[in-house]
C-alpha cells in the first residue's frame, strides 16, 4: 500500500529582541503537524529554552540578535558584532537545509514586512526555492500590526517583494480589531495576496485548573524580557500598594533579561514575590492566577485573553515600536484590560490600574476570531495541494 502523502514545510523565523516571533511560529508548526505537515522550523534567533515545536526538525542557525531597541548593531552569541563571513555562514546553511528538505511550502515569518537586514539570506533562499520543480508554495507569516518602516521607499519594495516571490499573505489578525492596511496602507497594491487567519492563540493546557499552578497568585511577565526590567521592578514596588499585597506575586523574567538584570530583581524581591525564568507552563499559571501583569506583545495579550484572567498590561514602546501600544489600546477600548502607557509608568500608577482591573470584568477575546492556528494550517494545506494538483 503506498504511504499517504506528506508534504514538507520550511518555516523561516528570526526573533531579534523578544521571543514573541518563534513563539507564534512554534504554535503554528504544531498546528501544521496536526494538519499533516513534516515541518523544519530554521530559527536565526538564540535558543529558547522550553519551546514546544511539537514534533517540527529545527534547524539553528549562527545566533543573531539586535543590540538593543533600534536594531541598528547585530551581535552574535557572544555579544560581539557579525561581520560577512557570519552572514555567508547563515545563507549556506539556509540552503543546505532547503536542499535537504526539499519542500512543498516555504513560509518567512515577517519578511518582507520586516528583517530587511536579512535579505542576504532570504532572497537567495527564495531565488534557490523558485528554481526548484516543481516549485514550492511562499507564503508569509505575518501579525496583525507593523511597525511603520524607516524611509517611505520601503513600503512599495514590500509589494514588489511579495509580488515577485509569494504566493499568499497569512495576517494573523482579524480585521475587526486592526485591519492590516492601518498600519500597511498599501495594502490594497497586494489585495489578491492577503488573507486573514485571526489570532494564534496557545490555550491553556488540559487540566491547568486542576493542576493548582498559580492559584490566587500575581503573574508578572513580559516575555522575552530583553527590556522588560522596567515593569518588573515597578511591579515589586506596587505590590505593597494593592489589596492583593498579601499574594504571592511571581515575576517571571524571559531568557534574553541579562543574568545581572535578574539578580537585581531577585535583590529587589521581598517575601512572597517570586522571581524565575519564564517557564513553559506560563499558559497553565495564567489559567489559575487572580491577576495578569504583563507588556503588551502579541502572544502575551493573546495568552492572557485565551486564560479569561483580569489583566494589566503596560506596552513597551521604545525604539521606533508602535505595535504594543496600538493593540493594547485598542483592546482597552473595548473593555478588555486596563492599560498603563510606558511614558506614565510607576508603582502609584501600576498600583492603580492593579485595583482597577480588579474592580472589572474579566478579560474575554470580545469578539476576536482567536482560532488562528488552524485556519492558518488548513489555507496552507489548501494551497499546496492546488500547486502539486497543477504541476501534475
Amino acid at each position: 500500500m503506498t504511504a499517504p502523502f506528506q508534504p514538507r514545510a520550511l518555516f523561516y523565523v528570526q526573533h531579534l529582541l523578544g521571543i514573541g516571533h518563534l513563539k507564534r511560529a512554534a504554535t503554528l508548526s504544531r498546528a501544521m503537524e496536526e494538519a499533516g505537515f513534516a515541518v523544519t522550523i530554521v530559527s536565526g534567533g538564540k535558543a529558547v529554552p522550553g519551546l514546544d515545536i511539537g514534533t517540527a526538525d529545527f534547524v539553528q542557525l549562527a545566533p543573531m540578535r539586535s543590540a538593543d531597541e533600534h536594531f541598528a548593531v547585530m551581535l552574535d552569541d557572544d555579544d560581539r558584532p557579525i561581520d560577512d563571513s557570519y552572514r555567508l555562514e547563515r545563507r549556506d546553511r539556509l540552503l543546505e537545509t532547503l536542499a535537504r528538505v526539499q519542500p512543498d511550502l516555504i513560509l518567512t515569518e515577517l519578511f518582507p514586512f520586516g528583517r530587511r537586514g536579512l535579505r542576504s539570506e532570504i532572497i537567495p533562499l527564495l531565488e534557490a526555492a523558485r528554481a526548484r520543480s516543481p516549485k514550492p508554495s511562499i507564503v508569509c507569516s505575518v501579525r496583525d500590526i507593523l511597525v511603520a518602516p524607516s524611509k517611505p521607499e520601503r513600503g512599495p519594495e514590500m509589494v514588489a517583494t511579495i509580488r515577485q516571490y509569494y504566493d499568499k499573505v497569512l495576517i494573523h489578525g482579524d480585521p475587526d480589531l486592526v485591519p492590516f492596511e492601518q498600519t500597511f496602507p498599501l495594502a490594497g497594491e497586494i489585495a489578491d495576496w492577503l488573507a486573514y487567519t485571526g489570532y494564534i492563540v496557545d490555550p491553556p493546557p488540559t487540566g491547568a485548573a486542576e493542576s493548582g499552578l498559580g492559584q490566587n497568585e500575581v503573574i508578572v511577565s513580559a516575555g522575552g524580557g530583553a527590556l522588560s526590567e522596567p515593569l518588573l521592578t515597578a511591579a515589586i514596588s506596587a505590590r505593597g500598594k494593592t489589596r492583593l499585597k498579601e499574594a504571592t506575586w511571581r515575576l517571571l523574567a524571559g531568557p534574553s533579561l541579562s543574568q545581572d538584570g535578574f539578580e537585581r530583581l531577585r535583590r529587589l524581591a521581598p517575601d512572597g514575590v517570586i522571581v524565575e525564568r519564564a517557564r513553559p507552563d506560563f499558559t497553565a499559571l495564567l489559567a489559575n492566577c487572580v491577576l495578569s501583569i504583563s507588556q503588551g506583545g502579541y502572544n502575551t495579550i493573546m495568552d492572557v485573553l485565551a486564560a479569561k484572567v483580569r489583566a494589566v498590561i503596560a506596552p513597551y514602546a521604545g525604539g521606533k515600536e508602535t505595535e504594543q501600544t496600538l493593540r493594547a489600546g485598542l483592546l482597552q477600548e473595548r473593555g478588555a484590560l486596563q492599560v498603563v502607557w510606558e511614558d506614565e509608568l510607576s508603582p502609584d500608577r501600576l498600583a492603580s490600574a492593579v485595583e482597577a482591573a480588579l474592580d472589572g470584568p474579566r478579560t474575554d477575546a470580545v469578539g476576536i476570531q482567536t482560532d488562528g492556528a488552524a485556519v492558518s494550517a488548513k489555507l496552507l494545506a489548501q494551497l499546496v495541494a492546488a500547486r502539486l494538483l497543477a504541476a501534475s
